[in-house]
């Protein structure tokens, strides 16, 4: 990427068109531009998140996958541009497994709550399929995109789950300390039986 941004404010975006890195303009509607977006609003929601009290091997974690999802975004402005290494990747299945290997195996389904990091974790963990997706339907339309940000984005979604219940069980806010289970009403039928 040649240019770095010295002005913000520079109005070319009021047709309705946006740049690509390289050069190339395309309406801000465009596929490329909705899965940058969701990939940006990701990191910003990574970033409320860091805001939090974290554990400091978590917070360390989330920073650097803060740069990575930046990377990302950079491959995804650049039709056909790889910059996104397969050691992110690897970074995030190591960090996969690690915390996974701390938690109890679920029985059942959780709800998104618990801790308010836990919460903040599990908005991020959407928000990550939601640019999955974006990401897939841009590459199903024909337009060149890499393996590499799907594949990321999709590993990054289940280590955000599995980070929401290593941070209930951190407690941190004192409003944690397990995952919150679902209950459905065959459950609660059940019980009053």
């Amino acid at each position: 990427m040649a240019n770095r941004l010295s002005q913000i404010a520079t109005r070319t975006g009021d047709d309705g068109t946006t740049g690509l890195g390289d050069g190339q303009r395309v309406p801000k509607t465009h596929l490329r531009i909705t899965a940058m977006g969701d990939v940006d609003e990701l990191n910003s929601h990574l970033g409320v998140l860091l805001a939090e009290p974290l554990p400091n091997d978590v917070r360390e974690l989330v920073l650097t996958i803060q740069h990575e999802l930046f990377n990302l975004g950079g491959e995804l402005c650049i039709p056909g541009y790889s910059l996104l290494k397969e050691d992110a990747l690897l970074r995030l299945d190591e960090a996969l497994a690690h915390y996974n290997a701390q938690l109890p195996r679920l029985a059942e389904f959780i709800l998104p709550g618990g801790s308010r990091s836990a919460a903040l974790a599990h908005v991020a963990r959407a928000v990550a399929r939601r640019a999955e997706r974006a990401v897939v339907e841009l590459a199903q339309s024909g337009e060149a995109v890499n393996a590499a940000p799907r594949q990321y984005l999709n590993r990054l979604s289940d280590l955000l789950f599995v980070l929401a219940r290593v941070l209930n069980r951190a407690n941190l806010d004192g409003l944690g300390g397990d995952d919150v289970y679902w209950k459905s009403e065959r459950l609660a039928s059940q019980a009053a039986e």
